[in-house]
């Protein structure tokens, strides 16, 4: 008879102490925190998880989550000016339509033996990202915004072998801790502090810290995450260039049928998230990172993500939708490959292609004006309730902007405040200081319920 030490459970076989061992000896691990040396003990549990009793049926399973679902209020259900990274945005039906087919409904890229269109559709979506972006590459997307800042910059250190990045713009907290988190065993990170009454880059700044000559690459976001399109981007792709870096800009897609792209101001490299691009905000999640450039050997050499294109078949003179230099990928070499990306984003990129078709030119055209309008609508109103101040002036702003909060007035109590009125919105960004955000769904009612609520609040 089999004892319980020796039973290997047929999912969990690492639960048996002795197959634990055996698995952390393979690896050369003294223990399982061994894994978990990097996580911050303030941040970990320090007890067993509170877990209910187990569920014993399929409707039991499904009472619960429907009531622990229940507890949520979405931006759907109340009047919503968040922003910074996760946006909300209309969402046509037909996108979600052409996403719940049967033959793209799952995470994964697909193989070519069970294919069913989803190669095509994601080089169409590449296609049109390329458009968009003014490039020739673009990837397939790997799972979110900031990882495809992350793996652009692992990407420009490889191509100059150098270690230093340069941070020039204002960036998302999260954003740089998982910059910090992706990048760190190759690289350092110096963020330059932008100029505090423009909230631009620092050009002077910037100059000095790229004489030391060990800089890959300079990094600037476009919108900033103070919401401000920099005019500086230019000068910094030729302070990048003019020391031997390259420049990496990430940015909001859909702020480009408005606004000249990144390639435009001299970026070698553009990255960013997808999500604006018809992907549902769903609490927080909905995020694939598309990474761009010129069609240069040195640059498409080291994307370590998928990239499909028009490829010859088995038929002389036939042509197919397949994988492009697949032997670069960390798919084909495993744990030698440069670095590991993953395809659980690629549904995403579907969704994002069946938008952009949707949109066309003129549309995204239309929807950028509508959001430039609106968010200087938005900070002209709100700089006129008394007890508050919308920092940097004449800056174009796209989408978000900061709001500042005078006489002692907290964020955390006012974004308390708003809440309890139904309105989602100022995001602390300091003890006085919020990040608000508006998009084509708001209306001048909306921005006008919120500045009248504002003042009472301030009152």
């Amino acid at each position: 008879m089999t004892s319980p030490q020796d039973f290997v459970h047929p999912y969990i076989p690492n639960a048996v102490p002795a197959v634990r061992q055996a698995m952390l000896a393979e690896i050369g691990a003294a223990s399982v925190e061994d894994f978990y040396a990097d996580i911050p003990d303030g941040i970990r549990l320090h007890r067993p998880l509170d877990l209910p009793a187990p569920l014993r049926s399929e409707a039991e399973l499904t009472r619960h989550m429907e009531e622990l679902l229940a507890h949520n209020t979405s931006t759907r259900q109340v009047l919503s000016f968040l922003g910074s990274g996760c946006y909300q945005h209309h969402v046509p039906a037909v996108v979600d339509e052409v996403v719940n087919r049967s033959e793209f409904l799952t995470a994964y890229a697909g193989e070519p033996y069970e294919d069913h269109g989803r190669f095509q559709a994601l080089w169409e979506y590449q296609s049109m990202m390329a458009e968009l972006l003014d490039v020739e590459v673009v990837n397939v997307p790997v799972y979110d915004g900031f990882q495809a800042a992350g793996t652009a910059l692992r990407m420009a250190g490889r191509i100059t072998g150098r270690r230093r990045l340069l941070v020039a713009t204002a960036i998302d907290a999260d954003k740089l801790s998982r910059v910090y988190d992706y990048v760190r065993p190759d690289h350092d990170v110096v963020v330059v502090p932008v100029d505090p009454d423009t909230g631009c880059a620092d050009l002077a700044a910037v100059r000095g810290e790229l004489a030391a000559g060990d800089t890959a690459a300079v990094y600037a976001d476009m919108p900033s995450a103070l919401g401000i399109v920099d005019e500086a981007l230019p000068r910094l792709a030729e302070l990048a260039h003019g020391a031997g870096a390259l420049f990496v800009v990430g940015c909001n897609p859909i702020a480009l049928g408005a606004l000249a792209p990144p390639s435009a101001h001299g970026a070698d490299i553009t990255c960013g998230d997808i999500q604006p691009l018809g992907v549902h905000q769903s609490f927080g999640g909905g995020n694939a990172g598309f990474i761009a450039t010129r069609d240069e050997e040195r640059l498409v050499a080291e994307y370590p993500s998928r990239l499909f294109g028009l490829v010859p078949t088995a038929v002389e003179g036939e042509y197919g939708f397949g994988d492009v230099a697949y032997e670069r990928t960390s798919f084909a070499l495993r744990e030698e490959g440069k670095e590991w990306v993953g395809t659980a984003a690629a549904l995403h990129g579907i969704g994002a292609g069946v938008y952009l078709a949707l949109m066309g030119p003129q549309g995204m055209r239309e929807i950028g004006d509508t959001i430039l309008a609106l968010t200087a609508y938005a900070r002209r109103r709100l700089a006129e309730v008394p007890g508050i101040e919308v920092p940097y002036g004449d800056a174009l702003h796209f989408a978000d902007f900061t709001v500042r909060y005078m006489g002692g007035r907290t964020a955390a109590g006012i974004r308390a405040a708003l809440k309890e009125r139904g309105i989602f919105g100022g995001v602390p960004t300091g003890a006085h200081e919020a990040a608000y955000c508006v998009t084509e769904v708001h209306t001048k009612a909306d921005i006008d319920r919120l500045a009248a609520t504002l003042e009472e609040i301030v009152k």
